[in-house]
């Protein structure tokens, strides 16, 4: 009777982490589709241009991506619950900073904090889920589950982010994690318990610190070219800093002894592939979803609610798509099912640019799916090929990787497009022409990739005097994957 107990109290408490991981991961992925809604009303409220709502986006994405990594080996080192609890505390307090902040200069700054707090509170959920599963089957489930109701906030944000923006303005968007995160926090502090790893690598601030600047110099000048000039001493010099910073941090990483980023990883081919692709896919998918709503409220002329339902399609498809995905790539292989849902994604960019302000809405919500369906095939093989491409121990960290490789993507993605939509724009071309030139190099981008994982995304053959011993790194980062 005692152990039966025992055994119930245990699924309980199981339950109880699994929804409190599941709550937390929906209000960081919310955070990413219901922005998008509301940029139309930031762009009006706080009389910005392109160039701000650029900032609004990637000020978050790019913190995400560069701490995404160290915040998995915080969460090992000094616990998963605090670095949890700490996350969901930055990410709240950075959500009201964002719903109150009087100019876009503050926002921004808000939207850092946010993307702070997310880069802890991600991979600790994810941790904190595999610590409470250490048999590999209840773990793939609990994971399963895990990704499957988190998803409901990438499929909510563009409805939510429409309803709250047309009734009460875009500060709402933000305030709807106030509750969220206070939920959070009342019930983990009770229900989660502490775990950690002491053997955890050190945390590579070297690497971190170089990686954040580099990307954010690149990014700085992609998004202020458009605005200030392709040539002017300024973007040049940008360019030119950000290459010399991110030379000096493949300099730092090939001499760690415990890297953010083990260089050796890239020279098994598979890995290399996927993580090039899934740029790629952050680039297309985040950089084209920038400007959905805005194509919907500036060239067809639709209220901010219609807009965020009309954008429903594209991450419709994705969740339900998804979860089907792996499926695919586990019986027909990686290479068929990534270069397929590439192509379809790409061939639905290229059709979006050629949509117009006259444009019936039946013509346009099929491209939409379509890019959609493209993606969501493309996302979880590009991480299994990743995975696959390494040993059992480098499993987590591959998939972490995997992650980052994508918010890079999309940090790119929002600057590269929004720097052509505007430079279209400065040479005279109206603001419906600008996106379809940018829909379009997505598009073209895209199309490109799947003939490059169609050739490529296969795991070479070892030739057989070939020495298969590879440095590894540590083990204990295979939890951390995101």
């Amino acid at each position: 009777m005692a152990k039966s107990h025992a055994a119930q109290d245990s699924r309980s408490n199981r339950a109880v982490l699994l929804a409190v991981t599941c709550l937390g991961q929906c209000m960081v992925l919310l955070d990413n589709t219901i922005v998008g809604a509301a940029l139309p009303d930031m762009q009006h409220r706080l009389h910005t241009g392109l160039t701000g709502l650029q900032w609004i986006v990637d000020a978050y994405v790019l913190l995400v991506a560069m701490l995404l990594l160290s915040g998995g080996i915080f969460a090992d080192r000094f616990g998963r619950k605090r670095v949890y609890l700490t996350g969901v505390v930055v990410f709240t307090a950075a959500s009201v900073l964002c719903s109150f902040a009087p100019s876009l200069g503050w926002l921004v700054a808000g939207r850092v904090l946010q993307g702070i707090g997310a880069a802890a509170l991600s991979p600790a959920s994810l941790a904190l889920l595999a610590a409470a599963y250490p048999v590999p089957q209840e773990r793939i489930k609990a994971i399963g589950l895990w990704a499957g109701f988190s998803g409901i906030g990438l499929a909510a944000g563009p409805v939510a982010g429409g309803v709250l923006t047309d009734v009460f303005g875009w500060p709402a968007i933000f305030l709807v994690n106030l509750p969220i995160g206070l939920i959070l926090l009342v019930v983990g502090r009770r229900s989660l318990v502490e775990t950690r790893n002491p053997s955890a690598p050190a945390i590579d601030i070297p690497g971190t610190v170089l990686s954040v600047l580099g990307v954010g110099v690149l990014t700085y000048g992609l998004i202020e070219g458009g605005a200030r000039g392709w040539t002017s001493p300024v973007i040049l010099g940008s360019f030119a800093t950000a290459a010399i910073i991110l030379a000096a941090f493949v300099a730092v990483e090939a001499r760690r002894t415990a890297p953010m980023l083990p260089l050796q990883l890239f020279r098994q081919r598979l890995f290399t592939v996927s993580n090039t692709a899934m740029i790629v896919v952050g680039f297309a998918l985040m950089g084209s979803s920038f400007f959905f709503s805005q194509f919907f409220v500036y060239v067809q002329g639709s209220s901010i609610l219609r807009a965020g339902l009309q954008t429903l399609p594209v991450s419709l498809a994705m969740v339900i798509v998804s979860p089907y995905a792996g499926r695919l790539a586990a019986r027909y292989g990686f290479r068929i099912v990534v270069t397929v849902g590439l192509a379809l994604a790409g061939l639905g960019l290229l059709a979006l640019g050629m949509v117009h302000a006259d444009t019936g809405y039946e013509n346009v919500w099929w491209r939409l799916g379509v890019v959609g369906i493209g993606f969501a095939l493309t996302m979880s093989p590009l991480t299994g090929a990743a995975i696959q491409a390494v040993s059992p121990q480098e499993g987590g960290l591959a998939s972490g990787i995997s992650s980052t490789t994508r918010q890079i993507g999309a940090v790119l993605g929002v600057a590269l497009l929004g720097a052509i939509v505007r430079t279209r724009q400065s040479a005279g071309a109206s603001f419906e022409s600008g996106l379809n030139t940018a829909f379009a190099a997505a598009g073209v981008i895209t199309l490109a990739t799947a003939v490059f994982t169609g050739l490529w995304l296969t795991k070479p053959k070892p030739k057989p005097t070939e020495d298969s011993t590879t440095p590894h790194h540590p083990t204990e980062v295979v939890e951390l994957a995101h």
